[in-house]
């Protein structure tokens, strides 16, 4: 990651915070009883200005974060480094794990690194206010989802200001039911007649009549930069009346006029620097020296700040400025126009400092902003290593995308690149085209070499890179014949130059046979793979198949086992560094789900606290597809299924092909969730469009649809009684059964036996339900299989009971802590809600909140009762208060009862 620029966490500065506005003071003042103050208004109504006039005048004894947004901050891990380092401005200890997390190559995972910060916000005494200016610039979907995550769960003494030239993707109409949003728009920000004296008058020293200052504000419609520009044309004018008369109010025309009446009245040397630098984020005097050939640049831009000529002081030592952004699209535009011929020299002289100076990604922009296609193509080769190190992918192809395609055909490297770059972000299809240019070079390379490859070393590991690729893009489609295949032509390439190829083409050859269904043969290939990487020091290869192990030993049975698979990487991952290395959150989250098989919704709770707060690993293939669906299993033992199936949609549209087998898909995941909601419609759709039939050949990598295919034909059995169906259903299991027992799956064995036994107890056949349960209760008690059992809740309960006198105490034992959670989950699942006479209705977690503060349970009580955070239950009550119009705890019970909710 590049070196943060501490320039932009400074508030800026501005002569017009020299004009009092109180009546957006007092509006801002006002907003602080919300969570958010939204200040959006076209570009130029002053809306910087108005913060820092605010922030500087009247809330001198509040603690304020800054931050200046810019394009380089879409990328999620860049905007959170700021965003963090804008906070430790004023709390230097708040999110010091996180930050630390951020700057070591540990991609984030947006939401849990914010949920800390919130944790870590709570206890402080001051206000906090948070401002992020610019927004607009921001174009991530990821973003703006974690900060509508923010804004909901802001401490009451946290305030977030956004400026911005258009809304953001929040959900605005929600925080504007609940009272927490402010806003200011251009409306509130055009300047009075008062504001306009003051302006063009005082300010500007002009000595216009109040019908010349009305006129103006008619005709700028009160637009702040308009009257600015418009004052500094009027300056030394004999003819101000005629030049008001003619002013415009079209803001497209107005800039036209003003490239006339303000920059071409500039002279030559200061109109030239302008128009040369514009194409400059940032300046400073050294850059601007070698863009534009000069050799005093610092006094120049000293002057023009002098001159309020719309450059804008970045920092207290007058080091770094910025252009006004709009006199900076002014000046773009016409240096496309009076000098286009001259940009792409510019262009290459800004690259060039930047690269020398470590500023990688700015060298990038610039190359490719001049077309310098050559130059930029070698910077992006070059910048693949550590993209790919640090997940980075994404960032990666937005540069690479902007070459011609003819450039990079032509160099094998950068073509390797754009294929693996695809690769890992799931684009199977879009990499066919780079694989097969770089195949074509190997077999054909041109002379010289030298002309298109700057890495000899890494041209020498190209096959096997190639041919890992191809095992890579096969295993993701499921083509297994052609993963083994290729992973093997790796495997022949040469040991000395090829080993981290070699280590991922045994790792693939490994997950080929996992799929297969050889699931013995796949962990002895994946644990000699994991030890491989542990001898090479590659500690991110190591955790990384450590899901996969586990997964396999949990279809054997050894559900204890994959446990201490878990357990004995994260001992191995927290020895390694400080903080952990990346994938580390993902081993939590993985035994968070293992502690839901055992029926530890305690543990997995802590487990996936834990993965949370070491941060969100965003950038991580398939990351968050992976994380939905966990809380989603969590929130699904808590009674919360229709949360549960909410946060199964979200994992859905995250999913991203790879070549990690998929065995739990969660598609069969949500029909399990319709299933217990009664949604039998649904669930015969899925079965349906996945054209599932009793008796389909069945294959390892299906199981889990068809063992989902047997629950939707029992519960169609049990409502339609239909002997078809039933018959059909024993049929199915009876060949899952020989399956299984014939490959030894037996974590799949156990499930089959329950719904055998669940089978027979639909059709009466007590005896013979009681001998499969009994069977599947031996499989299950060692390994404390007892998610498979308690999910099937109320008919479980009367089986367990029946089979209980029939077996010995160990299994005694064990279905008492089956019944034990049963009745415990049985008591988390809500009642159906009661029709609420609110505009926005609280939720079934809200109401089961509202009914625990009814009976005196302090916060702490709730949380432990609901198996939530305690900061969760802070939140809950906040919402709760505000749907209510309330204050406190006596009067949201004393409205409820009211409205009828308790």
């Amino acid at each position: 990651m590049d070196e943060l620029l501490q320039t932009k966490l400074f508030l800026p500065e501005s002569r017009l915070s020299l004009i009092p506005r109180p009546r957006l003071i007092q509006k801002l003042d006002s907003g602080l009883e919300g969570r958010l103050t939204l200040i959006s208004a076209p570009a130029g109504f002053g809306k910087t200005t108005v913060v820092t006039d605010w922030l500087t005048k009247s809330r001198q004894n509040d603690k304020t974060a800054w931050l200046s947004l810019d394009e380089e901050d879409n990328n999620p891990n860049s905007f959170l480094s700021y965003f963090i380092a804008a906070i430790q401005t004023v709390f230097p200890k708040i999110g010091e794990s996180a930050f630390a997390v951020l700057q070591s190559s540990q991609p984030p995972l947006i939401e849990s690194i914010l949920k800390s910060l919130i944790n870590e916000m709570t206890p402080i005494s001051d206000q906090l206010i948070v401002v992020l200016d610019d927004y607009h610039l921001i174009d991530s979907q990821p973003i703006d989802h974690a900060l509508t995550f923010l804004i909901e769960n802001l401490p009451a003494q946290a305030h977030l200001i956004i400026t911005t030239r258009e809304d953001p993707n929040f959900p605005l109409h929600r925080l504007r039911a609940r009272r927490q949003l402010s806003e200011l728009r251009a409306a509130d920000l055009r300047f009075t007649a008062d504001e306009g004296a003051q302006l063009l008058n005082k300010l500007m020293g002009l000595s216009l009549s109040s019908s010349e200052i009305n006129t103006l504000l008619a005709h700028t419609e009160g637009w702040v930069t308009g009257l600015q520009l418009a004052a500094v044309a009027l300056q030394g004018r004999e003819d101000a009346g005629h030049f008001i008369d003619s002013f415009t109010g079209d803001h497209r025309f107005v800039l036209d006029y003003l490239v006339e009446e303000v920059l071409k009245q500039q002279p030559d040397s200061v109109r030239n620097f302008l128009v040369q630098t514009s194409i400059l984020n940032k300046l400073n005097g050294r850059l601007c020296d070698v863009v534009i050939g000069h050799d005093d640049s610092s006094t120049l831009l000293i002057s023009l700040e002098l001159k309020n000529l719309f450059v804008i002081p970045l920092d207290d030592h007058r080091q770094w400025y910025r252009y006004h952004h709009l006199f900076s699209d002014v000046l773009q535009a016409y240096a496309r126009s009076e000098m286009a011929n001259s940009l792409p020299t510019l262009h290459r002289r800004a690259s060039n400092w930047y690269e020398q100076n470590g500023f990688v990604s700015d060298a990038i922009h610039h190359a490719l902003a001049g077309e310098h296609f050559e130059q930029a193509a070698t910077l992006i080769e070059q910048a693949w290593h550590e993209t790919d190190m640090n997940f980075q992918s994404t960032t990666w192809l937005n540069w690479a995308r902007l070459l011609p395609d003819a450039l990079i055909q032509k160099r094998p490297l950068l073509s390797a690149s754009y294929a693996w770059a695809l690769l890992a972000c799931g684009q199977m299809e879009g990499s066919e085209k780079w694989l097969s240019a770089v195949e074509a070079w190997i077999k054909s390379p041109p002379t010289p070499i030298d002309e298109v490859v700057s890495d000899k070393d890494r041209l020498q590991s190209l096959p096997a890179s190639i041919a890992t690729a191809r095992a890579y893009q096969a295993m993701a489609i499921g083509d297994i014949v052609s993963t083994i295949k290729f992973a093997e032509q790796a495997l022949d390439q040469p040991d000395q130059i090829n080993a981290q190829w070699h280590r991922a083409s045994n790792s693939l050859l490994g997950l080929a046979q996992f799929s297969a269904g050889h699931l013995k043969a796949a962990e002895h290939s994946l644990i000699n793979f994991q030890l491989s990487a542990r001898q090479s020091g590659k500690v991110l290869e190591e955790i990384s198949i450590t899901f996969t192990i586990a997964s396999i030993k949990l279809s054997l049975g050894h559900l204890n086992g994959a446990v201490r698979t878990y357990e004995q990487m994260i001992q191995t991952a927290l020895k390694h560094s400080e903080p952990p290395p990346l994938g580390t959150a993902d081993l939590y989250r993985g035994i968070s789900e293992l502690s839901l098989e055992q029926g530890n919704l305690d543990k997995a709770i802590q487990h996936f606290e834990q993965c949370q707060q070491l941060g969100n690993q965003i950038t991580l293939t398939d990351w968050e597809h992976r994380v939905y669906a966990t809380e989603a299993q969590i929130l699904a033992m808590q009674g919360d299924l229709e949360g549960a199936l909410n946060l199964f949609n979200q994992a859905e549209k995250r999913h991203i092909r790879t070549p990690l087998p998929t065995v739990r898909p969660v598609a069969a995941q949500k029909v399990r969730l319709w299933l217990k909601l009664g949604n039998l419609t649904d669930a015969e759709a899925w079965v349906s469009e996945q054209h599932l039939a009793y008796d389909d050949p069945l294959s390892y990598m299906q199981l889990f649809n068809y063992l989902t295919l047997a629950r939707v034909m029992l519960e169609q059995y049990k409502r339609f009684r239909a002997e078809e169906t039933v018959h059909n259903l024993v049929h199915l299991l009876a060949r899952l059964r020989q399956t299984a027992e014939s490959n030894e799956y037996t974590g799949i064995l156990i499930e089959i036996l329950i719904l055998q036994a669940l089978t027979e107890q639909a059709q009466g056949n007590s005896p013979d339900a009681l001998t499969r349960l009994k069977n599947g209760l031996m499989l299950a008690e060692p390994e404390k299989f007892i998610r498979l059992f308690t999910e099937h809740a109320s008919p479980m309960a009367k089986l367990l009971a029946r089979v209980k006198p029939q077996v010995g105490n160990n299994i005694k034992l064990f279905i008492d802590k089956i019944l034990a959670d049963i009745e415990r989950q049985n008591g988390r699942f809500p009642t159906p809600p009661t029709p609420q006479p609110l505009i926005d209705p609280l939720s079934s977690r809200e109401l089961e909140v509202l009914h625990l503060i009814a009976q005196g349970r302090s916060n702490r009580e709730i949380s432990q009762e609901l198996f939530l955070a305690l900061s969760t239950i802070k939140g809950h009550n906040r919402i709760i208060f505000s749907k209510l119009h309330v204050q406190n705890r006596t009067e949201a019970v004393a409205r409820a009862r009211e409205l009828g909710l308790l």
